[in-house]
């Protein structure tokens, strides 16, 4: 999929309408031969013949997008061999006595096929198309040089000084300006291919908004230590409902539940740090922190647990499947960034309040909560607790831990639209 997905990239734009500037050239050979203004008429048929069907196969390569980088790099090298033999028929095929120098219709055609591959923005193209150009038509001049003045060096020197050489040397400086102008553009196509890839991964970690802070401070994502909260969300009963659910009911709680977890934890400014089955993990305050990650979180949390509350009983009255859910919230110290592990880079958190918040959640069973809330968030806010109807518990037993903690928790049986009011 990868080389696919570089190929694509690689495709010249225009498409068909580029591939024109052949048919155009074209005309102006067939025009030419018609009119009988050039010599080498049967190199020119020849010419002709040959080049409308590379014209022709090249225009089916792309209309079928058959076209790949060895293909194009192919058709390019066969325009540069039709005008280089357009040029060898002006320059080279008459007999010693007659007019040997280039029409308009060697340089029409030289030069539109030159804008030809420089719509293709492909740097390589064009110094393949420019390197055989340039080349045959200096060392045609050179022969015709020879040829009309022998071998004494200082007349072919002033044979090969003509009007000639000035046209090669101002199709040359054209070539260079294309090549420039190709390489500008690819350039800057890998610089917003580059931006869009490193945006599309910080999507997977962060919202939005926390993406454009990144991108406008651009800091260091490394590991680092930092004060941020930290929030579980887990549904109760999830293992035995999914004993016995079909699919398509597993399929709308998980997606459903995510939806609405999600979406509410990126309005508050927080990054989902990973989906753990049933489970949601949270952070506010990383990449950047600030003094009011506290209050997002505890907003965010009180907005979550009203939405999932009126998700459930309205599921419940539609006859459509729905659990609880408990969310535990925590505020501390971590050590946060993007850790490589085997090619795989992953936004992660870690540390004693990553471990609290998710033992918060658990606790939420005990106490039959929809959330639990330790008092290091509430210390933590810039303003005043939102107004709902706390439970205050001190010394509360963490599993796992040494040390009890005081908290604060919302029952589940509270009148959630007195929680949105609060929020």
């Amino acid at each position: 999929m990868t080389e696919l997905a570089d190929e694509a990239r690689q495709r010249p734009p225009g498409g068909l309408r580029v591939e024109l500037l052949r048919f155009v050239a074209l005309a102006i050979l067939i025009g030419n031969l018609v009119l009988g203004a050039d010599h080498g008429a049967s190199i020119q048929t020849a010419v002709i013949v040959a080049y409308l069907a590379v014209s022709a196969a090249s225009a089916l390569t792309v209309l079928f997008g058959l076209d790949s980088r060895w293909m194009r790099t192919g058709f390019v090298a066969l325009d540069a061999l039709a005008v280089a033999l357009v040029l060898y028929a002006q320059l080279l095929q008459a007999p010693v006595d007659h007019t040997h120098s280039l029409t308009t219709t060697g340089l029409v055609v030289a030069f539109i096929l030159l804008n030809h591959v420089g719509l293709s923005s492909d740097r390589k193209l064009v110094l393949v198309f420019s390197s055989i150009v340039i080349l045959s038509w200096i060392g045609f001049l050179a022969a015709m040089a020879i040829r009309h003045e022998g071998t004494e060096p200082a007349a072919v020197i002033r044979a090969f000084l003509n009007r000639d050489l000035g046209l090669a040397a101002s199709f040359g400086f054209t070539a260079f300006a294309v090549y420039v102008v190709a390489r500008d553009h690819g350039q800057t196509r890998e610089h917003a291919e580059a931006s869009a890839r490193r945006r599309n991964n910080l999507a997977r970690f962060f919202s939005p908004q926390v993406v454009s802070q990144i991108e406008d401070a651009s800091p260091a994502l490394r590991m680092e230590r930092r004060r941020a909260a930290i929030m579980f969300v887990d549904l109760r009963g999830f293992t035995t409902f999914a004993e016995s659910a079909t699919s398509k009911e597993l399929t709308y709680v998980l997606s459903r539940y995510r939806a609405i977890a999600s979406t509410i934890i990126t309005r508050h400014g927080g990054t989902v740090d990973k989906y753990m089955g049933d489970g949601v993990m949270a952070v506010f305050g990383h990449v950047t922190s600030g003094p009011d990650d506290a209050d997002k979180a505890l907003a965010c949390t009180l907005e979550l647990v009203a939405a999932l509350t009126d998700w459930k009983r309205t599921s419940d009255v539609k006859g459509l499947p729905a659990l609880w859910a408990g969310i535990g919230l925590h505020v501390g110290t971590v050590m946060g960034g993007v850790l490589e592990a085997g090619g795989h880079s992953e936004f992660t958190v870690v540390g004693d309040a990553v471990n609290v918040a998710q033992r918060l959640q658990s606790v939420s069973k005990t106490f039959q909560a929809s959330l639990v809330v330790s008092a290091d968030v509430f210390t933590r806010l810039s303003t005043t607790p939102p107004d709902v109807p706390w439970t205050h518990a001190a010394n509360v037993e963490i599993p796992g831990r040494s040390l009890s903690l005081d908290i604060a928790y919302l029952p589940q049986a509270t009148d959630h639209r007195r929680i949105i009011a609060a929020g």
